[in-house]
């Protein structure tokens, strides 16, 4: 707004009644403000003006989709924050419709968001979102976005997290392993396998012999690509399989069950975030696990100090992961 005044010569209070149409303004004084607006494409911060009149803030929270209850988690951490703060959360899952190009758009047109949580599912911003972050703050959780490096994001230690579980696995003595990978082009598909690649390379391997079946962090795709990389021959097939979550973990087992291979006698699995059920498996699944409540909260807090102005400060460190030692890791039996 200051900069709109000085361009038209006109004071700050003549801005305001213009915008808000709250007071008198003579016709020529109005015509340069409405110029200036136009020659500096100004959009009003509709989170300022929100928090300066203390209303009650609207955020948005895109998550791929919710079937995953990773994201479960992490919109409980963001619904507290900004519930703490009299705010209310508006939650999107664009992967769910058909149509959720369309819906983000018109969220943003309706002007009713203050700022916006995003999860990626994909490597490039909606264009809908991509004009959100030229009106308001955005804070990405879980995964970075190419292109948009200016972006704060709240992630966690992936690569490191990755390392140690397949640390795990060839431990045990497994040296005829495959991984079930992410979305190739997602950062913490990236992440993990260059843990993997890590772990499998200190344990006197060739990373580059591992196969890779490229999943999409679904159920169905980890039955489908444990199907894969176990219909081989005997002496080909892997004694372990390392997936990049628990629900392509899950698939895996439930393809084991159908197909009579015992896990983990006959093959070990272990998968990436620990969802709240896969410790009541039969076997227990090891896997690594993802602070997601914590991560939206800090998502929302850094959301909050960036809409009241403060500026985005200093970013976290990587939050730290843990591994949980369950029961489908065992040595090989081959």
């Amino acid at each position: 707004m200051k900069d709109v005044a000085r361009h038209a010569g006109v004071s700050l209070s003549t801005v305001s009644y213009v915008l808000n149409d709250s007071g008198p303004v003579a016709e020529s004084r109005r015509a340069r403000v409405l110029d200036a607006v136009r020659v500096l494409n100004y959009a009003p911060n509709e989170a300022a003006r929100g928090l300066k009149k203390r209303s009650s803030p609207n955020i948005g929270l895109v998550v791929p989709e919710l079937s995953n209850q990773f994201f479960a988690l992490l919109v409980e951490g963001v619904e507290q924050v900004v519930s703490d703060n009299g705010g209310l959360v508006v939650l999107c899952a664009p992967e769910a419709t058909s149509d959720g190009e369309s819906f983000n758009g018109r969220l943003l047109r309706s002007q009713r968001l203050n700022g916006i949580v995003y999860l990626a599912g994909s490597r490039t911003l909606a264009s809908s979102l991509v004009e959100l972050t030229r009106q308001g703050p955005v804070v990405l959780v879980d995964e970075f976005v190419p292109g948009f490096d200016d972006l704060p994001a709240i992630v966690s230690d992936n690569r490191r997290g990755a390392r140690e579980i397949a640390q795990l696995v060839t431990n045990a003595g497994h040296r005829n392993l495959a991984i079930i990978a992410g979305p190739e082009s997602l950062w913490t598909t990236q992440q993990r396998l260059s843990g993997y690649r890590e772990a499998i390379a200190a344990a006197g391997l060739n990373p580059d012999g591992v196969p890779v079946y490229w999943g999409n962090y679904r159920q169905q795709s980890g039955w489908e690509l444990g199907k894969a990389a176990l219909s081989v021959p005997m002496k080909q097939r892997p004694t372990a399989l390392l997936c990049a979550n628990d629900l392509m973990a899950v698939g895996v087992l439930e393809y084991c069950r159908s197909a009579g291979i015992a896990v983990p006698s006959e093959l070990s699995v272990v998968g990436f975030d620990d969802i709240p059920f896969v410790s009541l498996l039969t076997p227990r699944l090891t896997t690594v696990r993802q602070p997601a409540r914590d991560m939206g909260q800090q998502a929302a807090t850094l959301l909050f100090e960036l809409m009241a102005g403060d500026g985005a400060g200093q970013l976290p460190p990587l939050l730290p992961t843990e591994m949980m030692v369950r029961d489908s890791v065992a040595p090989p039996n081959r």
